[in-house]
């Protein structure tokens, strides 16, 4: 074998063993659009998102659960303040006629129950064990008793919530709210003729007790 055909083979042999070169490494993928777009959506919400009390996300204002049975009913009975009988004295006008149709069989007549009969009865929260109504007070309060609805003010310590209806002596109305001094401020229909906002300082005219629907 020649000098020249040795190197050859030499070379040849030398090709064969050698480590074989590393694949250049793929460009990395890019992004789509709507990707990108939907991450930065997502990352945005999650800084504007609050955090309630145990670290969970809270629930917006639209999630908020819907308001109870009492503010339902002093929604209601604002609304009616300056209904007034027609004539002065009589217990009649046409809406007060419509408050008594919450009461089964009433008549015309003293009408601060069929007023807080009707409330309750708007409100999904009618008074009776079959959603009757009542018109005398005596038997709201009664019933009260029975279902368990009532609250009797037994002095210090009790205090209404919005809603309630407060009881007393033949006459009924409803708690609208109550001052940081204990002033209790109400709606009540039959009082001078009319449904009118009422307010009593503490120990002014003691309630019999209280009713709360929900």
């Amino acid at each position: 074998m020649s000098f020249d055909v040795a190197l050859a083979r030499v070379a040849q042999l030398q090709s064969l063993f050698a480590a074989p070169a590393a694949a250049a490494p793929a460009p990395a993928a890019t992004p789509s659009t709507s990707t990108s777009t939907a991450f930065s959506t997502a990352l945005q919400n999650a800084g504007t998102a609050t955090l309630g009390p145990t670290g969970t996300v809270a629930p917006t204002a639209a999630q908020q659960p819907a308001s109870s049975a009492g503010q339902a009913i002093v929604n209601l009975v604002s609304q009616e303040v300056g209904v007034k009988e027609q004539p002065p004295g009589s217990n009649d006008s046409p809406r007060i006629a419509q408050f008594r149709q919450a009461t089964a069989g009433s008549g015309v007549g003293p009408w601060c129950a069929y007023f807080t009969s009707w409330a309750a009865r708007e409100a999904g929260v009618p008074l009776g064990d079959s959603g009757q109504g009542f018109g005398r007070v005596d038997d709201v309060y009664a019933w009260a008793q029975k279902s368990g609805k009532a609250i009797p003010n037994t002095g210090s310590g009790v205090k209404p919530q919005p809603g309630d209806l407060i009881v007393w002596d033949e006459h009924i109305g409803v708690v609208e709210k109550v001052g940081a001094d204990g002033t209790i401020n109400t709606i009540e229909g039959n009082s001078s003729d009319q449904v009118i906002r009422r307010s009593y300082a503490p120990g002014s005219r003691p309630a019999i007790g209280y009713v709360r629907l929900g």
